[in-house]
């Protein structure tokens, strides 16, 4: 019994510290990622300070690798929601962005800094070169939580950057696989390639059987019952399995997660699932942020602290440089170059398995892998103040460029525009219950519309690709709602050659565009101005004192008016029917019918009159 009672306090103490350290790590993160992010630093950073605040500065939770482990699964699961953004289809068409440039971004800039660990370090080459390929890899986690947070996912740049990280995630895989060649007396030792091969290949095969002809009936079983537990348990349950599967297969966790929502992203309960998973995700990758915090070794740092200082700066300028390099070679502009290149010059999370079994390995002490995980992890310190940066190095009043991508494109109303005009004609299409579709080719219009929840897509409306992937043909009615009047021009011309029963309504610039879109037969047009101003005046004319229907009849005067000159200026120029433009004020006729005739009463009238007859 004595024995009985003291496993139940060690249990009970156990379980008090996973209590108190859950609180802190909840603590902390509530007070640092409102903090960090209120004044313009991400909170990414501020995950960072607090895992330091807690573990390193106040050792208050100690052992922040166990942390970090779990909290990997923060990761797995953002590639997870990634993967269901992406179809095969899609991923198949990056083909050449992942291995082709996900390739030589890896080998380009591992070479380099393997050569700079031997040169500059001293370092043997096998050392080198396992540090110069863990620190070529990004962190996943980073770059595509700033992609995320500012919304440039779909944009061109944003789609090469995630091929590199992918690319990658798997070489990771080769990198593990070559530690024991590398490790002191593991020359002659035999590398199971082929058969670690044949055991990867076929997981991949079974998670793709499995995604096609198992997941979707399951969730199908599962959504006929009306358990909504058990359907955020069975996502749960396909995303750590897939991950699973991949890791004893040899490949991360995060790759199995990836496949699991590539094979996922076609299936029509993908918007259910990223509801399920996204709250797990946004957590869990907090707490990644913040294990990286803990497990950070502030005697380490303290006692390299130049060679780290040198090292974190060199490290991110040449993973700059060689990334910019990279990505022209493979035909990116300047800009979207620059762009990735200050996306990927932190160390990955990967770097951390990578070192530790180096280390295991004895290829370099453990001393050398504690410096190596403090530069990795003071470079994704400095990213949130290190990816800005690019801005200075951008091309001035370039437009931003996006992935076109049509994916469920299609509606009665095809909106080709975007700006504030086009966003108050939206409203009242989708109030009265009809489907829009809409394309704007501003990148940074279609991601703050996106996060409203349009349909809206980025494209060229001047294109006839563009408009056939967005479904033209599909449409009723096409609103051409562009602010500037030669592009609308262009779009008009366009439609009218190529698609002549469309039926086109059409925003004008001015009066003449008005006048030009009419000669071209146009079914309705609107000046962008004409009608704001109207209920502008009628407004000020009753707030000069004028009752509601007097002005509402006086607007309509005016719009009466305005059409009658039109249609003269149509005939005989624009100078025609100014007579019907008021210059100045007048004292206008009665614009509201009287209800009754009114009679001229003068002194004989009203002496024939008794006073029960006259009218009061």
């Amino acid at each position: 019994m004595p024995h009985a009672a003291q496993f139940q306090e060690i249990v009970l103490a156990v379980e008090g510290t996973i209590y108190s350290e859950m609180l802190l790590l909840l603590g902390g993160a509530v007070v640092s990622a409102p903090l960090f992010k209120r004044i313009g630093l991400g909170t990414i950073l501020g995950y960072l300070a607090a895992g330091v605040a807690i573990g390193p500065a106040a050792r208050l939770i100690t052992g922040g690798e166990e942390i970090l482990h779990v909290a990997e699964l923060g990761i797995v699961f953002l590639l997870f929601l990634i993967g269901l953004e992406l179809k095969a289809s899609r991923l198949w068409a990056m083909r050449r962005e992942i291995f082709g440039l996900g390739l030589a971004q890896v080998v380009v800039t591992g070479a380099v800094l393997a050569l700079l660990a031997n040169t500059l370090a001293g370092l043997a080459w096998p050392a080198s070169f396992v540090i110069g390929f863990g620190l070529a890899l990004s962190s996943t986690a980073f770059a595509m939580q700033l992609l995320q947070q500012e919304g440039t996912t779909n944009a061109r740049y944003g789609q090469t950057t995630f091929s590199i990280l992918l690319f990658q995630d798997l070489a990771i895989v080769p990198l593990l696989a070559l530690i024991p060649m590398l490790s002191p007396g593991g020359e002659t030792g035999e590398a199971p390639a082929l058969p670690q091969f044949g055991i990867t290949l076929v997981a991949i095969v079974v998670l793709v059987v499995a995604g096609r002809y198992v997941i979707n009936p399951l969730f199908r079983v599962i959504a006929n019952t009306g358990a909504k537990e058990a359907m955020i348990a069975a996502a749960l349950f396909v995303v750590l399995g897939a991950a699973t599967l991949m890791q004893i297969a040899g490949l991360s966790m995060a790759m199995g997660a990836f496949i699991a929502g590539v094979m996922l992203a076609e299936s029509s309960y993908r918007h259910e699932l990223e509801a399920d998973i996204e709250p797990f995700r946004g957590i869990l990758l907090g707490l990644f942020f913040m294990a990286v915090g803990l497990s950070l070794d502030l005697n380490v740092i303290v006692s390299n602290w130049t060679t780290i200082l040198l090292a974190v700066p060199v490290l991110m300028a040449v993973k700059v440089v060689t990334t910019y390099a990279v990505c022209r070679v493979f035909g990116c502009t300047h800009d979207n170059a620059v762009r990735v290149a200050f996306l990927l010059p932190q160390g990955g999370e990967f770097a951390f398995v990578l070192f530790s079994v180096a280390a295991s390995a004895a290829i370099f002490p453990l001393e050398t892998a504690s410096i190596l995980v403090a530069i990795v992890t003071l470079s994704m310190a400095l990213m949130p103040l290190f990816a800005p940066a690019s801005k200075a190095f951008l091309t001035p009043d370039q437009p931003e460029e996006m992935e076109e991508d049509f994916d469920g494109a299609g509606a009665d109303v095809l909106m080709i525009g975007f700006s504030r005009f086009g966003q108050i004609a939206a409203q009242i299409l989708l109030t009265g219950g009809s489907a829009v579709t809409i394309i704007d080719h501003s990148a940074e219009r279609v991601r703050s519309a996106g996060k409203f929840g349009f349909r809206i897509y980025f494209g060229d409306g001047t294109r006839k690709d563009v408009l056939e992937a967005s479904g033209i043909r599909r449409a009723k009615v096409v609103a051409v709602t562009t602010n500037k009047k030669e592009i609308t021009d262009k779009i008009v011309e366009l439609i009218q050659s190529e698609y002549p029963d469309t039926k086109l309504y059409v925003r004008s610039y001015d009066r003449t565009h008005t006048l030009q879109l009419r000669a071209r037969g146009v079914d309705y047009e609107l000046r962008e101005t004409f009608e704001s101003g109207l209920l502008f005046g009628q407004r000020t004319l009753e707030a000069l004192g004028m009752d509601e229907d007097t002005a509402s009849a006086i607007r309509e005067d005016v719009r009466r008016r305005d059409e009658e000159r039109l249609a003269l200026q149509a005939v005989e120029g624009i100078q025609a029917g100014r007579d019907r433009w008021h210059t100045k004020p007048v004292t206008p006729e009665p614009l509201i019918k009287p209800t009754r005739e009114s009679k001229r009463l003068d002194k004989e009238a009203l002496d024939d009159k008794t006073p029960e007859t006259v009218d009061t």
